[in-house]
């Protein structure tokens, strides 16, 4: 808990916000401040005395910038470990004052890239001098406390008046500040991997990422394993605001992830209803109530305690349809005054603000040893447009048919595989999923859908191996069917639909999704 003292502070920021505040709090407390550049410049300005870096190392700045601190003198008085008897002597002997306080934060590299800036504005925003006196202050933070987050100046005004930070602080410091600089590290290494020095692969040679601890969940998928949320951007249903209930379990959020996905797989007012990563049910209509009424239809059993993702505002009607079920959430980007006064009437339910859609361009999956990435299906490949569909059996689908038909395609995408999707006037009535064999989840989807099987259309998210998935859905009544085509027993398929007088187009585009 050994506090040292600060008596020499070096500063030099690029984000100035509570520098003034900074700046005075320091003088009054007596601390010598050096600093460099622009920094110094507005130190100054604010009437702080204020010591610039070249006249302690007396070396100009130079390279337009460039070099400004990598300096012994510098280093040095931020190396130096107070308590070493031999660096104490060492300092004495070179005339060094060391400095107690290092308050740094870098160049906006990554704003800088984001900002559509040419090359050569983003390699001069590579800052070179900050990442080295942070890094340097934060390995000597037994005698040095170093901080790089603007948000923390109050914290540094109050640990002068209680005569420095303690030994564990200064480590927090140090721990925040490694932090800041890996995640520079990486911004700048990602950028080279990916674009400015690419190779000829799609896939950059180096992929970093960063991540913050959002919160520590009470248990993982069962209450024996430990779990928390880590979130590596802005935005996103990781930092998605809770409006009301409890606290979010680590499958709140796998679920509530898989619902958001579904629902914006659609442009038109959809809700979809998710139960252990799975749909119960999903649907479009001409507002959110209609429909929430279809989609929960679908399989009202497996929707009790289930998670709801709606993409437009939960209006009061839906939310007076949700309130009488038990449901664990309820993610939208927005809620209505009125709507989220019915629900929060009900203590436990956790009502989520995403403000937008889904936007993330890949999807990472951890295997032992290494990590897989891909792009995020959006159901946007060329065989995913009902123009480019081929028709194979049967009429062609009416305007009415073919809508149900695109609805029941898009909509198999959330299911897992094998997936099969029974749907009928923009909702789905039967879903058979997680099946080793399609056939399978043919007959599952059907004895979901039951009595609504007949009339209805079907999609099913990989071709049918064999005629008699299929011939499940024709026994059954479904009038049209949807698949992406490309089995070795193709024929077999077709001619199974034109006995029967399926409707059966081929759209060469697989949907598998595990």
């Amino acid at each position: 808990m050994t506090r040292i003292p600060i008596r020499r502070a070096l500063i030099a920021v690029y984000d100035k916000t509570g520098l003034e505040e900074l700046a005075r709090g320091l003088e009054a407390a007596g601390v010598e401040i050096v600093s460099t550049g622009g920094t110094a410049a507005a130190i100054a300005s604010f009437g702080v005395p204020v010591t610039k870096v070249e006249s302690l190392t007396g070396f100009p700045e130079c390279l337009d910038g460039r070099v400004k601190t990598l300096h012994p003198r510098v280093h040095a008085g931020l190396l130096a470990d107070g308590e070493n008897p031999s660096h104490v002597k060492q300092l004495e002997e070179l005339e060094i004052e060391p400095f107690q306080l290092a308050v740094v934060n870098l160049y906006p590299f990554a704003e800088t890239v984001a900002s559509g800036a040419s090359a050569a504005e983003c390699v001069e925003q590579i800052d070179i001098g900050g990442p080295a006196m942070i890094r340097a202050a934060a390995k000597n933070h037994n005698t040095v406390a170093v901080v790089v987050d603007p948000s923390a100046y109050g914290e540094v005004l109050a640990a002068i008046g209680e005569g420095g930070f303690t030994t564990t602080e200064r480590r927090r410091l140090a721990a925040t500040a490694y932090a800041h600089t890996a995640q520079y590290d990486v911004a700048v290494a990602s950028w080279f991997a990916s674009g400015y020095a690419a190779d000829d692969e799609r896939w950059p040679a180096f992929m970093g990422a960063t991540w913050k601890r959002k919160t520590a969940l009470r248990y993982g998928e069962n209450p024996h394993q430990a779990a928390a949320l880590y979130s590596g951007q802005d935005g996103g249903l990781a930092n998605a605001e809770q409006l009301h209930g409890k606290e979010m379990s680590y499958n709140n959020y796998v679920d509530a992830d898989a619902a958001w996905r579904a629902a914006w797989d659609f442009a038109d007012p959809c809700v979809a209803i998710i139960k252990h990563a799975n749909p119960c049910g999903v649907a479009v209509g001409a507002d959110v109530a209609e429909a929430h009424r279809k989609a929960h239809a679908c399989d009202p059993v497996s929707a009790y305690g289930g998670v709801i993702a709606v993409n437009r505002e939960v209006t009061r009607e839906l939310a007076e349809q949700i309130a009488p079920i038990f449901t664990e959430v309820v993610v939208a980007p927005s809620f209505a005054p009125e709507a989220v006064a019915v629900l929060t009437e009900k203590k436990n339910i956790r009502l989520l603000v995403c403000p937008a859609g889904p936007a993330n361009a890949a999807e990472f999956r951890r295997i032992d040893g290494g990590l897989l990435v891909q792009t995020v299906d959006r159901v946007d490949a060329a065989g995913d447009d009902p123009a480019t569909w081929e028709l194979k059996s049967g009429p062609a689908a009416s305007p009415e048919v073919l809508a149900d038909l695109v609805f029941a395609w898009r909509a198999c995408r959330s299911v897992k595989s094998n997936a099969i999707l029974l749907a009928s006037a923009g909702a789905t009535v039967g879903v058979g999923m997680g099946q080793v064999n399609r056939v399978d989840s043919a007959r599952l989807a059907v004895s979901r859908a039951g009595d609504r099987a007949r009339g209805s259309v079907g999609a099913s998210d990989a071709f049918f191996p064999f005629a008699d998935g299929l011939e499940v859905l024709a026994e059954a009544g479904v009038k049209a069917i949807v698949e992406p085509g490309g089995s070795v027993r193709d024929e077999e398929v077709v001619a199974a639909a034109e006995a029967a007088g399926i409707t059966l187009y081929f759209t060469g585009t697989r949907h598998f999704f595990h």
